[in-house]
């Protein structure tokens, strides 16, 4: 299997748990919630996605042939102590593409795997943090791993069922909150009253934003 790859770059992870944790991002091109393209924005099951994933012209991105050619790019970029190595699998959808293979060959040079996905397709077990980021009105298969991250405000989210879903960590990450505009405010003041009122939950915030990280 060959791996569609929009970017790699290296940065701080900026949201979640792992916030501020010195990270490799490998950014995989596609999604099954929206096809990238503005003109479907409107028709997509996920309207509010900030991220560009589509075709395979970022930085460090492009068409690996083998798990191993991904793998090496990702040590290359790291450039530092291989103890420490730590990689981010996301997307798009990143369970479109990673497989054990990808998995093995990560594992081979000493990363810690990350993957942020919809949860819309099963994750394996091997990932090291499993952070599942499920969007209203499409069915979520991985109930299950080390973090949930629910952008906020998304009318149609089942947010009291995902309480009983099996994650460590609860996160509520308002929609947009650095966007100087009155409705990001609203959903920053929207997501600090929730978590107010639902202690099981965190805020989460795009740091790597305020930061004017990639």
């Amino acid at each position: 299997m060959s791996y569609a790859v929009k970017e790699i770059f290296l940065t701080l992870q900026g949201e979640g748990v792992h916030a501020g944790r010195r990270a490799v991002f490998v950014r995989f091109a596609g999604c099954n919630l929206w096809s990238g393209l503005e003109r479907d924005r409107a028709t997509a099951i996920c309207q509010f996605c900030d991220t560009d994933f589509v075709g395979m012209d970022g930085d460090g991105g492009g068409r690996f042939q083998t798990a191993r050619d991904l793998a090496r790019a990702a040590a290359e970029i790291w450039s530092g102590d291989r103890d420490s190595r730590f990689v981010v699998l996301t997307g798009g959808e990143p369970m479109l593409q990673v497989d054990d293979a990808l998995i093995d060959a990560l594992l081979a040079v000493g990363f810690v795997i990350a993957l942020e996905a919809n949860g819309t397709l099963a994750v394996p077990r091997a990932i090291d943090w499993i952070c599942i980021s499920p969007k209203a009105h499409s069915e979520t298969i991985q109930r299950a791993g080390d973090e949930l991250k629910l952008v906020w405000p998304q009318e149609g989210s089942d947010w009291q069922a995902m309480q009983d879903w099996n994650f460590a960590n609860l996160l509520l990450q308002p929609k947009d909150a650095i966007a100087d505009t009155d409705a990001s405010q609203a959903h920053l003041e929207q997501a600090i009253a929730f978590v107010q009122a639902h202690p099981k939950w965190r805020l989460s915030l795009q740091n790597h934003k305020i930061l004017g990280l990639a």
